[in-house]
Protein backbone atom coordinates (compact mmCIF):
# COMPACT_ATOMS: atom_id res chain seq x y z
CA UNK A 1 0.00 0.00 0.00
CA UNK A 2 1.42 3.48 -1.19
CA UNK A 3 1.57 5.77 2.02
CA UNK A 4 2.12 9.84 2.25
CA UNK A 5 5.40 10.50 3.20
CA UNK A 6 6.03 13.67 5.87
CA UNK A 7 6.21 16.92 4.60
CA UNK A 8 4.96 15.29 0.82
CA UNK A 9 1.05 16.32 -0.94
CA UNK A 10 -0.32 13.37 -1.98
CA UNK A 11 1.03 12.31 -5.31
CA UNK A 12 -2.35 9.94 -6.70
CA UNK A 13 -5.89 9.08 -5.72
CA UNK A 14 -4.71 5.96 -3.73
CA UNK A 15 -2.80 8.56 -1.40
CA UNK A 16 -5.85 11.26 -1.57
CA UNK A 17 -8.09 8.54 -0.06
CA UNK A 18 -5.39 7.77 2.91
CA UNK A 19 -4.73 11.00 3.96
CA UNK A 20 -8.47 11.91 3.72
CA UNK A 21 -9.07 8.85 5.63
CA UNK A 22 -6.51 9.72 8.25
CA UNK A 23 -7.62 13.27 8.63
CA UNK A 24 -11.67 11.90 9.16
CA UNK A 25 -11.07 9.79 11.78
CA UNK A 26 -10.96 12.32 14.49
CA UNK A 27 -13.79 13.85 13.08
CA UNK A 28 -15.64 11.20 15.21
CA UNK A 29 -15.40 13.29 18.48
CA UNK A 30 -18.59 15.73 16.63
CA UNK A 31 -20.64 12.46 18.01
CA UNK A 32 -21.78 15.01 20.65
CA UNK A 33 -23.39 17.20 18.12
CA UNK A 34 -24.63 14.81 15.53
CA UNK A 35 -26.34 13.72 18.48
CA UNK A 36 -27.81 16.61 19.58
CA UNK A 37 -29.31 17.02 16.50
CA UNK A 38 -30.84 13.66 16.25
CA UNK A 39 -31.89 13.71 19.55
CA UNK A 40 -31.86 17.10 21.00
CA UNK A 41 -35.38 18.01 20.56
CA UNK A 42 -35.23 20.97 18.13
CA UNK A 43 -37.28 22.23 15.64
CA UNK A 44 -37.46 20.90 12.22
CA UNK A 45 -36.10 24.28 10.94
CA UNK A 46 -33.34 24.72 13.83
CA UNK A 47 -32.22 20.79 12.67
CA UNK A 48 -31.88 22.11 9.24
CA UNK A 49 -29.71 24.87 10.12
CA UNK A 50 -27.94 23.07 12.34
CA UNK A 51 -26.57 20.43 10.02
CA UNK A 52 -26.15 22.99 7.24
CA UNK A 53 -23.92 24.67 9.91
CA UNK A 54 -21.79 21.52 10.51
CA UNK A 55 -21.44 20.12 7.20
CA UNK A 56 -19.88 23.62 7.07
CA UNK A 57 -17.49 24.05 9.55
CA UNK A 58 -16.55 20.54 8.87
CA UNK A 59 -15.63 20.66 4.71
CA UNK A 60 -14.03 24.50 5.94
CA UNK A 61 -11.97 22.59 8.43
CA UNK A 62 -10.79 19.50 6.41
CA UNK A 63 -9.65 22.37 3.61
CA UNK A 64 -7.23 24.07 6.03
CA UNK A 65 -5.80 20.65 7.48
CA UNK A 66 -5.29 18.55 4.63
CA UNK A 67 -3.71 21.31 2.80
CA UNK A 68 0.44 21.02 2.52
CA UNK A 69 2.84 24.10 3.24
CA UNK A 70 5.04 25.85 5.47
CA UNK A 71 2.80 27.37 7.91
CA UNK A 72 1.96 30.92 6.09
CA UNK A 73 -0.25 33.71 7.80
CA UNK A 74 -2.11 34.40 4.44
CA UNK A 75 -5.32 36.52 4.70
CA UNK A 76 -7.56 33.28 3.59
CA UNK A 77 -5.94 31.24 6.66
CA UNK A 78 -6.60 34.01 8.90
CA UNK A 79 -10.06 34.44 7.57
CA UNK A 80 -10.65 31.00 7.94
CA UNK A 81 -9.78 30.37 11.37
CA UNK A 82 -11.89 33.66 12.60
CA UNK A 83 -14.89 31.81 10.28
CA UNK A 84 -14.24 28.63 12.20
CA UNK A 85 -14.41 30.20 15.63
CA UNK A 86 -17.13 32.63 14.84
CA UNK A 87 -19.18 29.50 13.38
CA UNK A 88 -18.48 27.80 16.99
CA UNK A 89 -19.12 30.24 19.28
CA UNK A 90 -22.84 31.13 17.60
CA UNK A 91 -23.18 27.17 17.04
CA UNK A 92 -22.74 26.38 20.59
CA UNK A 93 -24.97 29.95 22.01
CA UNK A 94 -27.50 28.70 19.62
CA UNK A 95 -27.59 25.03 20.04
CA UNK A 96 -25.94 23.87 23.68
CA UNK A 97 -23.36 22.86 25.25
CA UNK A 98 -22.97 19.86 22.99
CA UNK A 99 -21.32 22.23 20.12
CA UNK A 100 -18.75 22.89 22.68
CA UNK A 101 -16.04 20.32 20.94
CA UNK A 102 -16.11 22.38 17.81
CA UNK A 103 -13.40 24.98 19.83
CA UNK A 104 -10.75 22.03 19.79
CA UNK A 105 -11.10 21.74 16.08
CA UNK A 106 -10.78 25.06 15.87
CA UNK A 107 -7.59 24.67 18.31
CA UNK A 108 -5.97 22.08 16.51
CA UNK A 109 -6.66 23.82 13.25
CA UNK A 110 -4.80 26.78 14.77
CA UNK A 111 -1.41 24.60 15.03
CA UNK A 112 -1.36 22.76 11.66
CA UNK A 113 -1.83 25.77 9.59
CA UNK A 114 -0.51 28.82 11.59
CA UNK A 115 3.70 29.64 11.79
CA UNK A 116 4.76 29.14 15.55
CA UNK A 117 5.01 32.83 16.96
CA UNK A 118 1.50 33.20 15.79
CA UNK A 119 -0.02 29.85 17.05
CA UNK A 120 1.51 30.12 20.50
CA UNK A 121 -1.01 33.22 20.75
CA UNK A 122 -3.76 31.60 19.20
CA UNK A 123 -4.07 28.31 21.04
CA UNK A 124 -4.59 29.96 24.26
CA UNK A 125 -7.06 32.98 22.44
CA UNK A 126 -9.35 30.13 21.07
CA UNK A 127 -9.15 28.47 24.87
CA UNK A 128 -10.10 31.23 26.38
CA UNK A 129 -13.11 32.31 23.88
CA UNK A 130 -14.02 28.30 24.46
CA UNK A 131 -13.90 28.97 28.24
CA UNK A 132 -16.30 32.07 28.00
CA UNK A 133 -18.70 30.68 25.43
CA UNK A 134 -18.87 27.50 27.85
CA UNK A 135 -19.57 29.62 31.16
CA UNK A 136 -22.14 31.70 28.96
CA UNK A 137 -23.97 28.36 27.76
CA UNK A 138 -26.13 26.25 30.01
CA UNK A 139 -24.34 23.49 31.38
CA UNK A 140 -21.65 24.44 29.42
CA UNK A 141 -19.59 24.69 33.02
CA UNK A 142 -19.44 20.81 33.29
CA UNK A 143 -18.19 20.34 29.85
CA UNK A 144 -15.74 22.99 30.15
CA UNK A 145 -12.69 20.39 32.02
CA UNK A 146 -13.21 17.54 29.54
CA UNK A 147 -12.92 20.20 26.41
CA UNK A 148 -9.79 22.68 27.44
CA UNK A 149 -7.31 20.50 28.06
CA UNK A 150 -7.64 18.41 24.88
CA UNK A 151 -7.94 21.93 22.66
CA UNK A 152 -4.63 23.51 24.66
CA UNK A 153 -3.30 20.55 24.28
CA UNK A 154 -4.12 19.31 21.03
CA UNK A 155 -3.29 22.37 19.28
CA UNK A 156 0.26 22.65 20.96
CA UNK A 157 0.73 19.26 19.51
CA UNK A 158 -0.35 20.12 15.80
CA UNK A 159 2.14 22.90 16.16
CA UNK A 160 4.85 20.29 16.80
CA UNK A 161 3.69 17.87 14.07
CA UNK A 162 3.79 21.47 11.39
CA UNK A 163 7.65 22.19 12.52
CA UNK A 164 8.13 17.89 11.86
CA UNK A 165 6.49 18.70 8.32
CA UNK A 166 8.57 21.58 7.82
CA UNK A 167 12.01 20.66 8.56
CA UNK A 168 11.12 17.18 6.52
CA UNK A 169 10.85 19.73 3.73
CA UNK A 170 13.67 21.73 4.36
CA UNK A 171 15.58 18.66 4.94
CA UNK A 172 14.69 17.10 1.25
CA UNK A 173 15.53 20.51 -0.89
CA UNK A 174 19.11 20.59 1.31
CA UNK A 175 19.37 17.07 0.31
CA UNK A 176 18.88 18.07 -3.59
CA UNK A 177 20.87 20.81 -2.97
CA UNK A 178 23.85 18.90 -1.86
CA UNK A 179 22.78 16.55 -4.97
CA UNK A 180 23.12 18.97 -7.34
CA UNK A 181 26.52 20.26 -5.84
CA UNK A 182 27.71 17.16 -5.91
CA UNK A 183 27.20 17.13 -9.83
CA UNK A 184 28.37 20.36 -10.63
CA UNK A 185 31.89 19.50 -8.83
CA UNK A 186 31.90 15.63 -10.82
CA UNK A 187 31.30 18.17 -13.83
CA UNK A 188 34.42 20.67 -12.69
CA UNK A 189 36.36 17.27 -11.81
CA UNK A 190 36.21 16.06 -14.94
CA UNK A 191 37.05 19.50 -16.98
CA UNK A 192 40.11 19.48 -14.97
CA UNK A 193 41.05 16.01 -15.77
CA UNK A 194 40.40 16.29 -19.92
CA UNK A 195 42.70 20.12 -18.59
CA UNK A 196 45.36 18.26 -17.48
CA UNK A 197 45.50 15.34 -20.11
CA UNK A 198 44.82 17.65 -23.18
CA UNK A 199 46.82 20.90 -22.05
CA UNK A 200 49.99 19.39 -22.39
CA UNK A 201 49.33 17.27 -25.45
CA UNK A 202 47.41 20.26 -27.51
CA UNK A 203 50.60 22.45 -26.43
CA UNK A 204 52.97 20.44 -28.09
CA UNK A 205 50.92 20.03 -31.06
CA UNK A 206 50.22 23.56 -31.82
CA UNK A 207 53.94 23.79 -31.46
CA UNK A 208 55.56 21.15 -33.46
CA UNK A 209 52.50 22.86 -35.55
CA UNK A 210 54.45 25.76 -36.08
CA UNK A 211 57.94 24.45 -36.41
CA UNK A 212 56.41 22.23 -39.18
CA UNK A 213 55.08 25.47 -40.83
CA UNK A 214 58.46 26.95 -40.75
CA UNK A 215 60.51 23.85 -41.49
CA UNK A 216 58.85 23.19 -45.15
CA UNK A 217 59.86 25.29 -47.48
CA UNK A 218 63.43 24.33 -46.75
CA UNK A 219 63.68 21.13 -44.44
CA UNK A 220 61.33 18.85 -45.49
CA UNK A 221 62.54 15.69 -44.08
CA UNK A 222 62.79 16.99 -40.61
CA UNK A 223 58.98 19.06 -40.90
CA UNK A 224 57.92 15.45 -42.05
CA UNK A 225 59.66 14.22 -38.43
CA UNK A 226 57.40 16.93 -36.77
CA UNK A 227 54.34 15.92 -38.45
CA UNK A 228 54.91 12.41 -37.51
CA UNK A 229 55.58 13.51 -33.85
CA UNK A 230 52.11 15.34 -34.07
CA UNK A 231 50.46 12.19 -35.13
CA UNK A 232 51.85 10.34 -32.56
CA UNK A 233 51.01 13.02 -29.68
CA UNK A 234 47.32 13.13 -31.21
CA UNK A 235 46.56 9.81 -31.34
CA UNK A 236 48.27 9.26 -27.33
CA UNK A 237 46.11 12.55 -26.53
CA UNK A 238 42.92 10.50 -28.19
CA UNK A 239 43.66 7.32 -26.44
CA UNK A 240 43.82 8.91 -23.27
CA UNK A 241 40.59 10.89 -23.78
CA UNK A 242 39.16 7.56 -24.54
CA UNK A 243 40.08 5.97 -20.76
CA UNK A 244 39.26 9.06 -19.18
CA UNK A 245 35.50 9.12 -20.47
CA UNK A 246 35.09 5.39 -20.31
CA UNK A 247 36.20 5.44 -16.13
CA UNK A 248 33.32 8.71 -16.04
CA UNK A 249 30.97 6.29 -18.13
CA UNK A 250 31.53 3.23 -16.21
CA UNK A 251 29.53 3.10 -12.88
CA UNK A 252 30.77 0.96 -9.71
CA UNK A 253 28.99 -0.81 -7.09
CA UNK A 254 30.31 1.70 -4.19
CA UNK A 255 29.20 4.74 -6.35
CA UNK A 256 25.53 3.93 -6.94
CA UNK A 257 25.25 1.95 -3.42
CA UNK A 258 25.64 5.79 -2.15
CA UNK A 259 23.55 7.28 -4.81
CA UNK A 260 20.79 4.73 -4.04
CA UNK A 261 20.75 5.84 -0.34
CA UNK A 262 20.59 9.32 -0.88
CA UNK A 263 17.47 8.87 -3.53
CA UNK A 264 15.89 6.46 -1.61
CA UNK A 265 15.94 8.65 1.83
CA UNK A 266 15.09 11.23 -0.36
CA UNK A 267 11.65 9.77 -1.72
CA UNK A 268 10.66 8.62 1.71
CA UNK A 269 11.59 4.87 1.19
CA UNK A 270 13.54 3.04 4.40
CA UNK A 271 16.73 1.56 2.57
CA UNK A 272 18.40 -1.67 3.78
CA UNK A 273 21.28 -1.51 1.96
CA UNK A 274 24.99 -3.10 2.18
CA UNK A 275 28.02 -1.26 3.83
CA UNK A 276 31.00 -0.72 1.99
CA UNK A 277 33.95 -2.96 4.20
CA UNK A 278 30.97 -6.18 3.43
CA UNK A 279 30.72 -4.84 -0.78
CA UNK A 280 34.65 -4.69 -0.31
CA UNK A 281 34.67 -7.99 0.91
CA UNK A 282 32.55 -9.52 -1.83
CA UNK A 283 33.47 -8.19 -4.80
CA UNK A 284 37.35 -8.08 -4.01
CA UNK A 285 37.63 -11.85 -2.92
CA UNK A 286 35.68 -12.65 -5.68
CA UNK A 287 38.05 -10.43 -8.48
CA UNK A 288 35.29 -9.06 -10.03
CA UNK A 289 36.19 -7.48 -13.60
CA UNK A 290 35.34 -3.88 -14.63
CA UNK A 291 33.04 -4.59 -16.99
CA UNK A 292 30.77 -7.49 -14.70
CA UNK A 293 30.72 -4.62 -11.69
CA UNK A 294 29.76 -2.27 -14.23
CA UNK A 295 26.95 -4.45 -15.09
CA UNK A 296 25.63 -4.99 -11.76
CA UNK A 297 25.88 -1.37 -11.27
CA UNK A 298 23.87 -0.46 -13.94
CA UNK A 299 21.16 -3.09 -12.68
CA UNK A 300 21.43 -1.16 -9.25
CA UNK A 301 20.74 1.71 -10.70
CA UNK A 302 18.00 0.50 -13.00
CA UNK A 303 16.01 -1.13 -9.84
CA UNK A 304 16.42 1.92 -7.42
CA UNK A 305 15.21 4.20 -10.30
CA UNK A 306 11.98 1.83 -10.52
CA UNK A 307 11.62 2.11 -6.83
CA UNK A 308 11.92 5.33 -6.70
CA UNK A 309 9.60 6.80 -9.68
CA UNK A 310 7.12 3.75 -10.41
CA UNK A 311 6.79 1.45 -7.25
CA UNK A 312 5.17 3.47 -4.21
CA UNK A 313 7.19 1.35 -1.79
CA UNK A 314 7.90 2.01 1.59
CA UNK A 315 10.72 -0.16 1.96
CA UNK A 316 13.31 -1.58 -0.39
CA UNK A 317 16.45 -3.78 0.53
CA UNK A 318 19.37 -5.07 -1.36
CA UNK A 319 21.41 -8.11 -1.26
CA UNK A 320 24.85 -9.14 -2.91
CA UNK A 321 25.42 -12.32 -2.37
CA UNK A 322 28.79 -14.84 -4.04
CA UNK A 323 27.22 -17.87 -4.93
CA UNK A 324 29.16 -21.36 -6.29
CA UNK A 325 26.58 -22.97 -9.01
CA UNK A 326 27.10 -25.64 -11.34
CA UNK A 327 28.25 -23.46 -13.40
CA UNK A 328 31.12 -21.56 -11.65
CA UNK A 329 31.07 -18.82 -9.32
CA UNK A 330 28.45 -15.98 -9.65
CA UNK A 331 27.58 -12.82 -7.70
CA UNK A 332 23.67 -11.96 -7.51
CA UNK A 333 22.49 -8.50 -6.91
CA UNK A 334 19.03 -8.92 -5.62
CA UNK A 335 16.62 -5.33 -5.28
CA UNK A 336 13.59 -6.18 -3.49
CA UNK A 337 10.82 -4.26 -2.49
CA UNK A 338 7.39 -3.76 -0.83
CA UNK A 339 5.84 -2.10 -3.23
CA UNK A 340 3.48 -2.77 -6.53
CA UNK A 341 6.46 -2.68 -9.16
CA UNK A 342 5.12 0.08 -11.54
CA UNK A 343 2.28 0.05 -13.82
CA UNK A 344 2.12 -2.27 -17.35
CA UNK A 345 2.01 -5.77 -18.38
CA UNK A 346 5.04 -6.43 -19.75
CA UNK A 347 8.99 -5.01 -19.39
CA UNK A 348 10.05 -1.53 -20.21
CA UNK A 349 12.72 -0.33 -22.13
CA UNK A 350 14.96 -0.37 -18.85
CA UNK A 351 14.76 -3.76 -18.07
CA UNK A 352 14.63 -4.82 -21.91
CA UNK A 353 18.17 -2.65 -21.93
CA UNK A 354 19.40 -3.67 -18.32
CA UNK A 355 18.77 -7.70 -19.75
CA UNK A 356 21.22 -7.33 -22.83
CA UNK A 357 23.96 -5.63 -20.98
CA UNK A 358 23.64 -8.34 -18.44
CA UNK A 359 23.98 -10.82 -21.23
CA UNK A 360 26.68 -9.17 -23.02
CA UNK A 361 29.04 -10.25 -19.99
CA UNK A 362 27.66 -13.38 -19.59
CA UNK A 363 24.49 -12.90 -16.77
CA UNK A 364 20.86 -12.88 -16.74
CA UNK A 365 18.10 -11.13 -15.24
CA UNK A 366 15.09 -11.98 -13.30
CA UNK A 367 12.31 -9.19 -12.71
CA UNK A 368 8.65 -9.69 -11.52
CA UNK A 369 6.26 -9.33 -8.72
CA UNK A 370 6.63 -11.31 -5.78
CA UNK A 371 3.69 -11.96 -2.35
CA UNK A 372 4.87 -9.00 -1.19
CA UNK A 373 5.82 -6.37 -3.99
CA UNK A 374 8.44 -6.42 -6.70
CA UNK A 375 12.04 -8.47 -7.16
CA UNK A 376 14.91 -8.03 -9.43
CA UNK A 377 17.58 -10.49 -9.50
CA UNK A 378 20.87 -9.73 -11.42
CA UNK A 379 23.62 -12.52 -11.98
CA UNK A 380 27.24 -12.29 -13.34
CA UNK A 381 29.82 -14.94 -13.38
CA UNK A 382 32.44 -14.27 -10.96
CA UNK A 383 36.07 -14.62 -11.77
CA UNK A 384 37.41 -16.13 -8.67
CA UNK A 385 35.96 -19.10 -7.22
CA UNK A 386 33.73 -18.44 -4.45
CA UNK A 387 32.52 -20.80 -0.86
CA UNK A 388 29.59 -22.75 -2.06
CA UNK A 389 26.43 -21.35 0.05
CA UNK A 390 27.38 -18.20 -1.19
CA UNK A 391 28.35 -14.94 2.02
CA UNK A 392 26.04 -12.61 1.89
CA UNK A 393 26.29 -8.66 1.63
CA UNK A 394 23.09 -6.88 3.50
CA UNK A 395 19.91 -7.75 4.56
CA UNK A 396 17.55 -10.07 2.22
CA UNK A 397 14.24 -8.87 1.85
Amino acid sequence: MSSVGIGQPPRNHRQRLIKAVWTGIWLVYLSAPVSDLVHGGHSTGVVVLGWIGLVVFVAWYGMLVFRTGRGEATPLVLGSLVVLAAQSGLLALSLGREWLVLFVYVSIASGAVLPLRMSRWAIPAVSALLTAIALAVPGGKAYLAGLLIPAFLGGFAMTGVRELVRTTIALREARATVAQLAANEERLRLARDLHDLLGHSLSLITLKSELAGRMLPGQPEKAAQQVADIEQVSRQALVDVREAVTGYRRPRLSGELAGAQVALTAAGVTADLPTEPDLADVVGAAGVAEETESALAWALREAITNVVRHSGARRCAVELVRRQTLDGPVLELVVEDDGSGGSGDGPGNGLTGLTERLEKAGGTLEAGRVRRGFRLVARVPAEAPADAGGHPVGSGA
